[in-house]
């Protein structure tokens, strides 16, 4: 994109931007929400670290809202900015109003939905099927472990939006890199339905002193096709969705501590399947 002027002179791209009434900033604070991300077919990522993970992806942004400090740190990151992209420079109180975040380092930027992943047309071999998960970070995190245990597809039935900038800032980028798709609760039960015909085995995350047939994780042949169910926070998995499932499966763990964060768990469950397909053999 060229190198940036020197001793804190503005970009290409036009005049300082010093009033939050400033319609570009209006339009960026509008896609704190959801109907705001939805009208305008964007997303917004808040850092250096977003910044990099997109670009690294080879993801086009919109636009990247600097301050000026920012850009006389940051030379060698602004050359790799795509010719197409909006740079537009921001006193740090006017990016800092644009944010969520309470300590901004200095960027932002706005991403096109329609240049995030799709999911593939063929079954995909790893799935996280999620019900009602409710919280932002829970979610993000949940991300950021799915995409280092390979899956390939993430199902979520209603809850967290996974494009809201808490849960993308939690994932670290990875909401970024993974196909996710939305849902209602009765879509995902289809889903998991046609999955099964497919020859995909459901399991289903319950806590160990669920009824029925529970076994350790661990005991679970991972490297089969396999969506892995995880419930929401406070009720757990749908009674109709675990019903569903092939296999319940569980942590073992002490009874001082009624069950364990999902994100938590979900590391656990979601990295057996690397393991055991790097040679260590099921129990």
């Amino acid at each position: 994109m060229g190198s940036p002027p020197e001793g804190g002179g503005l970009p290409a791209g036009g005049e300082l931007i010093r009033s939050v009434r400033n319609p570009l900033i209006q339009a960026v604070r509008r896609l704190h929400r959801s109907s705001g991300r939805l009208e305008q077919g964007l997303i917004l990522l808040e850092g250096t670290h977003l910044l990099q993970e997109a670009l690294g992806l080879g993801l086009r942004p919109d636009l990247v809202l600097v301050t000026p400090d920012w850009l006389d740190r940051h030379g060698a990151l602004y050359e790799r900015l795509p010719e197409a992209s909006r740079l537009r420079t921001a006193s740090p109180e006017v990016l800092a109003a644009a944010t969520t975040t309470r300590h901004p380092d200095g960027v932002l930027l706005t991403l096109a939905v329609a240049d995030l992943p799709v999911a593939a047309s063929s079954p995909p071999g790893f799935v996280l099927a999620l019900d009602r998960l409710q919280d932002p970070g829970n979610l993000g995190t949940l991300l950021r472990t799915a995409l280092a245990a390979g899956v390939e597809g993430v199902w979520l039935a209603e809850g967290a939006d996974p494009l809201q900038p808490k849960v993308l800032r939690a994932s670290s980028g990875a909401a970024l890199a993974l196909p996710i798709e939305r849902m209602t609760s009765a879509d995902l039960h289809d889903r998991l339905t046609e999955a099964q015909g497919c020859g995909q085995q459901l399991v289903a995350a319950m806590v160990p002193e669920a009824g029925g047939v529970v076994r350790p994780y661990w005991e679970l042949d991972w490297c089969r096709p396999t969506v892995l169910l995880l419930g929401n926070e406070g009720a757990g998995l749908a009674p109709e969705l675990a019903r569903l499932a092939d296999h319940w499966v569980t942590i073992p763990h002490s009874p001082a501590v009624e069950s364990l964060n999902v994100a938590a768990a979900a590391a656990l469950l979601l990295l057996e399947r690397p393991r055991q397909a790097h040679g260590r053999p099921v129990p």
